[in-house]
């Protein structure tokens, strides 16, 4: 079992060891867009704010060369992605569902585990503002940005800066990492759930290692048919065009906690990655019993950005460089830029959309006493929701912005007085 004194069960596996936070985190729906006659609740993500509309579709990834370290009976690797795109305006698509059938039940049992009926939530009715499986927008290509989740999370749980990044002229893959995330649903009807029965620093590395191989792997399905191919597994077409919206010579990648860690893991292996980021992830395996990864010794030789939020450790300091000593590691050891942002009134799960979730859940529900404040400050910290969510978008659309299209963003530049939440580390500003 891991330590409470370890830092990374704070920073990468908090959310194994944070149910309560997650099940009381989809008692409530963030934005309320309907409710049905049984007086069951619907999700609808912040909408994002860029030109263009979003489209969304799903690719059905396989590796015949591996298993997973902990199957013994997988022989392959299925993963699966949800392409996410700029959309025409029209042609009758439907809203993508907000998550997948297996994911849904995983929550309404979180429903159960926090005191609450099962069908508080409609989750078949709650839905993106992605468009399913749109007609592709015709213009492009776009830079292309690959997205690791936290550890055992599902893809589906970062759609508001996806989206956001989308709307803005992105193509976003964002992938699940199956035996990992607690649930994933296959094409052919199946379902893949976690088979993590002790996270451990073992158990963690070898995560990492098939994250890198699984992120690798979409990169080789995109470049595929960024190319005219299509390298669905099940054969299902993709959306008319959408190979011509992929610019494979323009390629970022980002992940929350554990997918932070490995996006700098996959730049140390693969340079067809050309910038990366880490939403509030340590950089090493267990920060506190200094066993560190490959990246945190030998950083990044391309720009990078971390952002990090609220308090880590038993000591409680701030999660950035000049108290963690990964980060530290990693920027001193990188010959590129580091960008760092901290966001000291968020917390390890402002950056997904629990951020736009939970006080929703206080506005609706109104719980009250101290262990729903627990939960509040433990989860998202006191950041102002809708300034958080502005801000998260505004950082990670400029930092790709950079770095993919080489525009000159100012508010890279230094502290902005329109994002208040977001403080610059590692420079007298």
């Amino acid at each position: 079992m891991i330590t409470a004194s370890s830092v990374r069960r704070k920073r990468i596996l908090a959310y194994g060891s944070a149910a309560l936070v997650l099940a009381a985190t989809f008692s409530i729906p963030t934005v309320v867009t309907a409710v049905t006659d049984s007086g069951s609740l619907v999700l609808t993500p912040p909408e994002p704010t860029g030109p263009y509309a979003v489209g969304r579709t799903e690719l059905h990834l396989v590796d015949p060369d591996r298993g997973h370290p902990w199957v013994e009976e997988a022989t392959t690797r299925d993963v699966m992605v949800s392409v996410w795109y700029p959309a025409g305006e029209d042609g009758g698509a439907e809203p993508a569902p907000y998550v997948t059938p297996s994911v849904a039940d995983v929550r309404k049992s979180q429903l159960e585990q926090g005191g609450l009926h099962r069908d508080t939530v409609d989750f078949a009715a709650s839905h993106a503002n992605a468009l399913q499986d749109a007609a592709f927008s015709g213009a492009g290509p776009f830079p292309v940005v690959l997205q690791s989740p936290g550890f055992e999370q599902s893809r589906f749980f970062y759609t508001s800066n996806i989206e956001e990044l989308v709307s803005h002229g992105y193509v976003v893959a964002s992938m699940d990492h199956p035996y990992e995330t607690f649930a994933v649903d296959m094409p052919d009807g199946r379902v893949v759930r976690t088979n993590v029965t002790d996270a451990d620093t073992e158990i963690y590395r070898e995560a990492i290692a098939v994250r890198r191989a699984d992120a690798r792997l979409v990169l080789d399905g995109l470049t595929a048919l960024a190319g005219g191919d299509n390298p669905d597994a099940s054969d299902q077409e993709p959306p008319a065009g959408l190979g011509e919206a992929l610019d494979m010579d323009a390629v970022g990648m980002f992940g929350h906690s554990a997918g932070g860690l490995t996006a700098a893991q996959v730049m140390l292996v693969d340079d067809r990655v050309d910038a990366g980021m880490d939403l509030d992830g340590s950089i090493g395996y267990d920060v506190g019993d200094e066993v560190w990864a490959d990246a945190t010794l030998r950083g990044a030789d391309r720009p990078f950005a971390i952002l990090g939020a609220g308090l880590s450790g038993s000591r409680q300091v701030p999660n950035h460089s000049e108290y963690s000593p990964d980060l530290q590691m990693f920027i001193e050891a990188s010959s590129a830029h580091v960008l760092e942002l901290y966001m000291a009134d968020g917390e390890h799960m402002s950056y997904t959309d629990q951020q736009w979730i939970l006080p929703a859940i206080e506005e609706f529900h109104h719980p009250d006493g101290h262990v729903w404040g627990d939960l509040m400050a433990k989860a998202i910290g006191t950041v102002d929701p809708e300034e958080s969510v502005r801000t998260q978008r505004a950082y990670i659309t400029a930092f790709f912005d950079t770095h993919l299209r080489g525009k000159d963003v100012p508010v890279l530049d230094g502290p902005s007085p329109d994002l208040p939440e977001m403080e610059f580390i590692g420079h007298d500003w």
